[in-house]
C-alpha cells in the first residue's frame, strides 16, 4: 500500500485521471502516430505579433496596474469590454457586474460546481457530455442524468419527460447542463425550437440553465441557428459560460461567467479561495485585444481555416468509414463523434491496438457517457493536423474498424 494513502482525501480518491490527457502524454512523443485526439486550436491561427505588441504596451504603460493583484470579481476595465462583446457578438446584453472573470472555462464549471452542488444532488447533462464537466460535477458529489442527442443535440422532449419524471420522485434538481452550439463531443448544434422548449422546461420547473460556449464564435453553416440560450432567457436562469481560448489563444487561461446578480456574488466569494483571482496581465491583454478590434477580426478567420480541415475529416469518413458507423455532421467546434454499430466493439479496449498497429489515436467515447454507455463510440478532432494528414488518419480508424472487434 502507498504509505501517503491514508493522507489522501475522499475527493482526491475518487478524482479519475482525465482520458485526454492521458492520451496526449502517450502519444506526445510518437511522431509515427496520427493524433485526432486533443481538441486544440491549431497553433497557426494564434495572433502572436499582435499579442506581443498588446503584451509590450500593457507592461509597458499599465506595469504598475497589470502586474499587480486584482480584485477576485475581474478588473472592472475587463468586465466591461466583456460586456461590451458579448453584446456585439452573442446579442447578450448583461451588465458588467454580472461577469466573473475566470481562468479558462474549466475554472468555471469548477465554481459552478463548488457553489450550486451538494452531493445527491441531480445534475442533467446531455449524453455524451463534455468530458471535463462531467468530471467537474462527479467530484462534487452530483449524480448526473444524461439526456440523448440525435444529429440536432439534446433531445428536449426526452429532457422533460425525465423531468417530470424526477420532481415526481423528489429529486433535487439543480441544473441542466449543455453545449448548445458546437457540442464538444458531439458536433452538434441546438435549432431554435429546441433552444427554447430546453428554457420553457426550465421556467416551468424552476431549474437553473449551464450554457457553455466556447465554439460559436467561428461556424461553418452560415444558415445555421447559433444564437445563445441566454437570448431566450425571460427568467434570468441560464449562467453564461465563455472563453478566449478557442477565439484568441487557449494560453491565456481566461474564461467568463455571466450570471443572476443574486449568483455573482456567491461564486466571487468562492473563487476568493481558489486563486484569488485570474491573471491580471493576462486580463488586459484580453480586453486590449476586444477594444483593439482583434478577437472579432481573429474570429472571423477561424471559420474558413477550420471548415476545411471539418471537410476534409467528413469527406474522408464518408470514403473510407464502412456502413455500420454512425457520425455527426458539425457546423461548428472541433470535433465528429461516431458510434461503431459493431457488436463487442469497444473503443477503449482498442485504443492500444489503434496507436501501436494503425499508429492513430482518438478519444474513447465511453467516458463523455453519463451512464457508462458508449463503449463503441470515439471522438474525432479535427482542429490540429492539416487536411492531408487529417484523412490519412481516418482511413487508418476505418482499417482498424474493419478488421478489429
Amino acid at each position: 500500500m502507498d504509505k501517503y494513502e491514508k493522507f489522501i482525501s475522499r475527493t482526491a480518491k475518487e478524482i479519475r485521471a482525465s482520458e485526454i490527457r492521458e492520451i496526449l502524454a502517450i502519444i506526445r512523443a510518437r511522431k509515427d502516430v496520427i493524433s485526432l485526439a486533443g481538441g486544440i486550436p491549431d497553433p497557426q491561427t494564434f495572433p502572436r505579433e499582435e499579442l506581443a505588441e498588446i503584451a509590450k504596451h500593457v507592461i509597458v504603460d499599465l506595469g504598475d496596474t497589470a502586474l499587480q493583484y486584482s480584485e477576485t470579481k475581474g478588473i472592472l476595465e475587463v468586465r466591461e469590454m466583456i460586456s461590451h462583446f458579448l453584446f456585439e457578438y452573442r446579442g447578450i446584453s448583461v451588465d458588467a457586474e454580472n461577469i466573473l472573470v475566470t481562468t479558462g472555462s474549466q475554472q468555471a464549471l469548477d465554481l459552478i460546481s463548488r457553489t450550486l452542488i451538494d452531493p445527491g444532488d441531480v445534475v442533467i447533462t446531455e449524453n455524451p457530455s463534455y468530458l471535463a464537466a462531467i468530471g467537474a460535477f462527479r467530484v462534487r458529489g452530483a449524480r448526473l442524468v444524461g439526456i440523448k442527442i440525435d444529429k440536432h443535440g439534446m433531445d428536449t422532449y426526452q429532457l422533460e419527460e425525465t423531468v417530470k419524471k424526477l420532481v415526481a420522485e423528489g429529486e433535487r434538481i439543480k441544473f441542466i447542463y449543455t453545449i448548445p452550439v458546437g457540442h464538444n463531443p458531439a458536433g452538434t448544434t441546438m435549432p431554435t425550437d429546441r433552444k427554447k422548449h430546453l428554457i420553457e422546461i426550465a421556467n416551468r420547473y424552476d431549474l437553473l440553465v449551464i450554457e457553455d460556449d466556447p465554439y460559436s464564435y467561428f461556424v461553418y453553416d452560415e444558415t445555421a441557428d447559433v444564437s445563445p440560450l441566454k437570448a431566450y432567457d425571460s427568467e434570468d436562469r441560464v449562467l453564461y459560460l465563455s472563453t478566449v481560448s478557442k477565439i484568441l489563444a487557449p494560453g491565456l487561461r481566461i474564461g467568463w461567467i455571466a450570471s443572476p446578480r443574486e449568483l455573482t456574488r456567491r461564486l466571487e466569494l468562492v473563487k476568493q479561495y481558489m486563486d484569488l483571482h485570474s491573471p491580471t496581465l493576462n486580463q488586459f491583454i484580453v480586453a486590449y485585444a476586444i477594444r483593439s478590434g482583434l478577437v472579432k477580426e481573429h474570429a472571423h478567420k477561424l471559420a474558413p481555416f477550420y471548415r476545411k480541415k471539418r471537410d476534409a475529416m467528413l469527406k474522408a469518413i464518408k470514403e473510407y468509414f464502412p456502413d455500420n458507423v454512425w457520425y455527426t455532421e458539425p457546423i461548428g467546434g472541433f470535433f465528429v463523434f461516431v458510434y461503431v454499430l459493431k457488436e463487442g466493439f469497444d473503443t477503449g479496449k482498442l485504443l492500444p491496438t489503434a496507436i501501436n498497429k494503425y499508429k492513430v489515436a482518438y478519444v474513447p467515447g465511453q467516458g463523455f457517457h453519463t451512464n457508462g454507455s458508449g463503449a463503441n463510440s470515439m471522438r474525432l478532432s479535427f482542429s490540429y493536423p492539416p487536411p492531408e494528414i487529417i484523412e490519412e488518419g481516418i482511413r487508418r480508424i476505418a482499417d482498424m474498424i474493419r478488421n478489429e472487434g
